[in-house]
């Protein structure tokens, strides 16, 4: 079993990657969430699909509308935008600018990004759509069209609004959106001051040339929703972004994202010392009852779930892990609008622990776990992996194992083809997988 203990060394270590504050049970407006941008695997997830107010997080929004209009060419960076009177009297933070005075399109991206200006927001608005609320009704139109599918925009800024509202999950997309699409203008989100009428002014976002591999993205905040940030960042070839929302204080919420990005970056280091480390086992197990050895293992080292907002010392251990917990019961602080949601996919059922497993078809394990939301949510990350088990029922059969119940992560009804297809699949990706027979 010295493999064995490696391997749960290994995989302790990956965990064990990070420090993060005191659990925010008393913190309504806390939500974060981080994903491989490459392949859309969520590395943590906290309260991600909860209703929030975005603050200046929409502003990310209105640059992409703006980025679109540059592609299409309705605007050059060199356009002339004017400034009205609406636009003028926005609350700050703000360039300043009067009504009447003019700004180019370059100069709005940078006052937008850096700045975080809300005049200029409206400025930008006005001048793709006429007024800034037809604008907010585009924006909310193309953001379903690009997945968001709980955002709803009212105004350019981020200003309070009560029915403008997002989730981490959704400015997560977002992200990936604006460094999809527009690589082109990417490096606007790098730039740290830039100086307009012969005053300076710095970026708000503070991890850019702070945290290793940072390169942009937004920050934001209203009293409403405390502290928000969306990063971006890159090493050695994994590139990830990290959305934390309703942080209690501007460099609480900057060392929390600090301390998630470096999170999910070790667990990409650490990735292949596990699999290296997991072919060294011997004697060689049954692939089902290994998984849940391990599971149990891993509950013995008595290791803390994840965590959420706080800058205390003695931190508690950070585990990136697939974990979207349900928020307290004196939750949201509001909730959006029910709307339409042309772009989702129906939910594919779930069998929980106590429900019977259909007979005579396949399934496929990719883990289990001590909880039964880490096994739900692992199967959410692995089905956009595997498009085959779209149509494929969620289950987290219980099993008790040396007075410990864990619960595993299965997707059931599938044929025998399509589960050694989707294990082949899972393993080039380095994934956990076993095709299971009918009544195993």
């Amino acid at each position: 079993m010295g493999g064995l203990r490696v391997f749960l060394v290994a995989l302790a270590t990956l965990f064990m990657v990070a420090h993060a504050g005191h659990a925010a049970a008393d913190n309504p407006r806390y939500a974060a969430f981080v994903v491989d941008e490459t392949t859309g695997e969520v590395l943590h997830a906290r309260r991600a699909d909860d209703a929030r107010y975005p603050a200046s997080l929409t502003k990310m929004m209105t640059l992409y509308m703006l980025f679109e209009a540059l592609e299409r060419g309705d605007v050059t960076l060199s356009t002339e935008m004017t400034v009205s009177g609406h636009a003028a009297g926005q609350s700050p933070s703000v360039l300043g600018v009067e009504s009447g005075d003019t700004v180019t399109v370059e100069t709005a991206i940078r006052a937008l990004i850096i700045r975080s200006a809300n005049d200029i927001a409206v400025v930008v608005g006005e001048h793709l759509a006429g007024t800034e609320t037809a604008f907010a009704t585009r924006m909310t139109s193309r953001a379903r069209e690009l997945g968001l599918t709980r955002t709803t925009f009212r105004n350019a800024s981020g200003l309070p609004n009560s029915r403008q509202m997002t989730t981490a999950r959704d400015m997560a997309r977002l992200s990936i959106a604006l460094h999809r699409d527009f690589p082109q203008y990417f490096h606007y989100f790098r730039e740290r001051s830039f100086v307009h009428n012969g005053r300076t002014w710095h970026s708000h976002n503070n991890l850019v040339g702070r945290v290793n591999g940072v390169d942009g993205l937004k920050t934001g905040y209203i009293r409403a929703s405390g502290f928000n940030i969306a990063v971006t960042a890159e090493r050695n070839g994994h590139r990830i972004v990290t959305v934390v929302m309703g942080g209690p204080s501007a460099a609480s919420r900057d060392n929390h994202a600090e301390e998630l990005v470096n999170a999910a970056f070790r667990s990409f280091e650490r990735r292949e010392q596990i699999l290296m480390a997991a072919n060294d086992i011997a004697p060689r197990m049954n692939p089902i009852r290994m998984q849940d050895q391990i599971a149990v293992e891993i509950a013995q080292l008595d290791l803390r779930g994840p965590v959420a907002q706080g800058d205390a010392d003695n931190l508690p251990a950070l585990r990136v892990v697939l974990d979207d917990s349900p928020a307290p019961a004196h939750e949201p602080v509001a909730s959006a609008p029910s709307q339409p949601d042309p772009v989702s996919q129906p939910a594919a059922p779930v069998r929980t622990a106590s429900a019977a497993a259909p007979s005579g078809q396949w399934a496929v394990q990719v883990g289990a776990y001590a909880g039964e939301a880490a096994a739900l949510a692992r199967l959410e990350t692995v089905r956009t992996l595997a498009p085959d088990l779209t149509s494929a029922s969620l289950a987290t059969p219980s099993v008790d194992t040396n007075g410990r119940r864990l619960f595993r992560a299965r997707f059931e009804g599938v044929t025998a083809d399509t589960a050694r297809a989707v294990c082949r699949l899972l393993a080039e990706r380095g994934e956990a997988c076993f095709a299971v027979a009918p009544d195993a």
